[in-house]
């Protein structure tokens, strides 16, 4: 595993974030706030959902160590993918036949009106999951390549297809906008697979490909064992996976009992957050995850190690800057990319303090991303489900003892409470032993030295901020 590879997927994940960040300008000129938008957002809501839980974690973390251990490599992945499309297709049939019954499900404030205009767009945009399924599996094989560029940079194309619908329908009615936006969706994920499919080629992955369907019939036996695997490991991934998104539900639904606002500062000082945590904790477990499977399964266990002490110092130098950049310049990057039009002063103020509350998590989050991957890899899915419950069941019990007197700032301290929960678990589950001979390193220093160099500049910024203004 080559530093190359998570700044690679960093690269494109920053690429992704920033053509996001124009979607959604555009979007809020263009289409504005209103019902329609609100139509769109619902649409787009539930395979977006999906994606984030099933397809881009669950799926990976579980298909990639079985892979490597079958004997069977092609038969097993293409009987993986006819499984799994053939499922998805059934349930965007289901979803296109009763879309007013689930756009009723999943936005129960909705007029009947609102649910019949919505209920045409729930049914376009659910059918991206198909798509993303695909892409996500192509993107599998690949990371076991270790190729990382496709998928990394593929992602922006979602995003350059909606801002292309955008400009080209910005003088028409909302209603068409919205319809031209979930096109752009099934668009974008038609381009993305287009993209992998076109890198299978190039890797000479197609002949794996071609040789599952030629002998899945005759050797279909000799994968059962590894489809039973891959169904043990799968299900427990999915509960892994989804416990941020029914956490981050459960904040939603308790900030609104809070004053007015509350929902927008945890949805904004998050959306800063999850920032470096894609870009470094996501992008270095992504890259190192093949690695890793493949040396565990080779029982390479100081080689693996070796891999993890490297990555681990360099998540723990970018994590620790960034926490301290952000907890020192919190109201001074609130306001930067936020403080305008009804967004006031006051506002930032109440965003930067939930900021600050997130930021204390993200170092232990962004570890135990990293270590997690020795219990994806070694087929321990069933306890990673269990820490990550665990430390599902903390964040509920701290956000409704710190809701009251803290308000918003609690509930996003309440989260990273469970982030260190969460270290502590999984750490606990891989072995302090293989923890202590990881954090024995001769990087170390240079880690601490960067953040301290963080540190002193981003107090200088401030200090000069301050003397300006």
């Amino acid at each position: 595993m080559r530093f190359r590879s998570i700044f690679t997927t960093s690269a494109g994940i920053l690429t992704s974030r920033i053509f996001g960040f124009i979607r959604d300008l555009l979007m809020a000129s263009i289409l504005g706030a209103n019902i329609f938008s609100d139509i769109f957002f619902v649409a787009f809501k539930l395979p977006n959902l999906f994606r984030r839980i099933f397809a881009e974690g669950a799926f990976v973390q579980s298909f990639m160590p079985t892979f490597i251990l079958s004997r069977h490599r092609s038969v097993f992945a293409v009987a993986i993918l006819i499984r799994f499309f053939l499922f998805l297709l059934i349930a965007s049939l289901f979803v296109t036949l009763f879309s007013e019954i689930v756009t009723r499900l999943i936005a129960i404030g909705f007029s009947k009106e609102a649910v019949r205009a919505a209920a045409p767009l729930v049914a376009i945009n659910f059918y991206y999951l198909d798509f993303i399924f695909l892409v996500t599996f192509l993107s599998a094989l690949l990371q076991y390549k270790e190729h990382f560029a496709t998928t990394a940079f593929g992602t922006t194309l979602l995003n350059i297809s909606m801002i292309t619908a955008l400009v080209l329908f910005r003088h028409d009615d909302p209603e068409t906008i919205v319809y031209a936006l979930s096109f752009a969706v099934l668009a974008g994920g038609a381009l993305q697979l287009l993209l992998h499919l076109w890198m299978i080629r190039r890797k000479g992955l197609d002949k794996l490909l071609v040789g599952g369907f030629k002998y899945l019939k005759r050797k279909k036996d000799a994968v059962k064992e590894d489809i039973d695997r891959f169904s043990r490991a799968f299900f427990p991934s999915v509960l892994g996976n989804s416990t941020a998104q029914i956490s981050s539900f459960i904040d939603t639904w308790l900030a609104s009992f809070l004053v007015s606002g509350s929902i927008s500062y945890l949805f904004y000082a998050n959306r800063l957050f999850q920032l470096p945590l894609a870009l470094f904790a996501t992008a270095a477990s992504t890259a190192l995850f093949p690695t890793i499977s493949k040396l565990l399964k080779q029982e390479r266990f100081d080689d693996a190690k070796a891999q993890t002490r490297r990555v681990f110092w360099l998540l723990v130098a970018m994590l620790g800057g960034a926490s301290a950049i952000a907890l020192i310049l919190s109201e001074e990057m609130v306001e930067l990319l936020f403080e305008r039009g009804a967004f006031n002063a006051e506002d930032t103020k109440d965003t930067a303090m939930v900021l600050r509350m997130y930021i204390a998590g993200l170092l232990p989050f962004g570890i135990a991303k990293l270590f997690s991957l020795w219990l994806y890899a070694t087929h321990r899915q069933g306890d990673a489900a269990k820490i990550a419950a665990k430390s599902l069941g903390v964040n509920i019990l701290f956000s409704l003892l710190l809701i009251s007197p803290m308000a918003a700032p609690g509930l996003a301290l309440a989260s990273s409470i469970s982030g260190w929960v969460l270290l502590a678990l999984t750490l606990k589950a891989v072995g302090h032993g293989i923890f202590l001979d990881i954090m024995r390193s001769k990087y170390a220093p240079y880690a601490l030295l960067f953040i301290g160099a963080a540190t002193l500049l981003s107090w200088g910024l401030k200090v000069a901020i301050h003397d300006y203004l």
